[in-house]
């Protein structure tokens, strides 16, 4: 698995349990996922480009820096809505697709119902979001998604990751690093990540 990124940190740890927790509400629920998506992304984008102009503090003349990447966030509906605020917290000026999957529950297999991208792609940073890799077969059509419109410089981030899913996306797209807060155990018959966390959208919104 060498295209994960695990992000070691006591107070990841500290919220997974939290949305583990099946006594957590979808409230809180919503609020530590924000809180964890924002002690990820300093990871997620640590290669973002900059360049560098002259700025003039109150005592003298000083070199700044500004992002030089555009940044297109791309959650994958409707779970990884419940991660974007938390990026474009940190990053204002950033553009946002969206793809919309769903998990056939017969066949595992993702089915597309809604796909919109910003302009750019190929020139652009993109960070496909989505708090599970379950399968990866999500993640997998995403990713093809945006390559099909010549988007190259792709992350995917991640809460809960399964071996199956590292994996899978790692045998379809090998270039693209993946960013998670734990690796987890193994997929159930049912594609559900064990331990997990359930179902992260119908936690999002309770509708359970």
């Amino acid at each position: 698995m060498k295209n994960l990124h695990v992000i070691d940190h006591p107070l990841i740890k500290r919220d997974i349990s939290m949305l583990r927790d099946k006594s957590t509400t979808s409230e809180d629920f919503r609020i530590v996922l924000r809180r964890l998506t924002s002690l990820m992304v300093f990871d997620v984008t640590k290669d973002l480009r900059l360049s560098s102009y002259k700025i003039e503090t109150p005592l003298e003349l000083t070199e700044g820096y500004a992002t030089a990447d555009e940044v297109i966030l791309v959650p994958v509906l409707r779970a990884g809505l419940g991660m974007l605020e938390a990026y474009l917290s940190f990053i204002p000026n950033a553009k946002v697709g969206h793809i919309g999957l769903y998990r056939d529950e017969a066949t595992l297999k993702p089915v597309d119902y809604y796909a919109k991208f910003p302009p750019n792609l190929s020139k652009s940073f993109v960070i496909v979001i989505d708090p599970m890799l379950a399968t990866g077969g999500s993640a997998v059509a995403a990713i093809q998604y945006l390559k099909d419109r010549e988007a190259a410089n792709i992350r995917l981030s991640c809460i809960v990751a399964a071996p199956e899913g590292v994996a899978l996306l790692e045998k379809a797209h090998p270039d693209v690093p993946v960013y998670a807060a734990v690796l987890d155990r193994e997929l159930n018959k049912h594609g559900y990540i064990l331990p997990g966390l359930g179902d992260a959208g119908d936690r999002i919104y309770g509708t359970l």
